[in-house]
């Protein structure tokens, strides 16, 4: 099974869904992981009731980080910012469905954080964002 996600994986790296930017946007928030130089840009649009109707992402990285920003941004279209906020890394998790080490575990979860800081509308420093959830 775990040969199943990872050619997921390889496929949405190469050929992502959601790769792109958004302009204009009503969310877009950007951030990296400084130990291995990724960096993601999440730009969302969303409905007057709050629904995500579009969402895109940018920048550079390994395939876990890329893929992982590829599926979560397909797994939240159609959500409200209130079920985007729910996310967890389990979810992020999920969608990949491979073990991953610590290091490759920041990998995947970069999105979901650049994600959460953009919806909850904060600056640039998300340390502590969701305490442990990005450990």
């Amino acid at each position: 099974m775990d040969d199943l996600y990872r050619e997921v994986i390889i496929e949405r790296y190469k050929n992502p869904l959601y790769k792109g930017e958004l302009e204009p946007c009503d969310i877009r928030f950007e951030d990296e992981n400084p130990l291995c130089g990724d960096h993601i840009r999440i730009d969302l649009r969303v409905d007057d009731q709050n629904r995500v109707t579009e969402a895109a992402f940018s920048g550079h990285g390994c395939a876990i980080s890329q893929a992982s920003a590829d599926l979560l941004l397909e797994s939240i279209i159609g959500k409200n910012l209130d079920e985007v906020k729910a996310l967890t890394k389990e979810d992020v998790l999920d969608l990949l469905g491979i073990e991953l080490g610590p290091v490759r575990l920041k990998c995947a979860l970069l999105s979901l954080k650049v994600l959460k800081a953009g919806v909850y509308g904060l600056g640039e420093n998300t340390d502590g964002l969701v305490g442990e959830e990005f450990e």
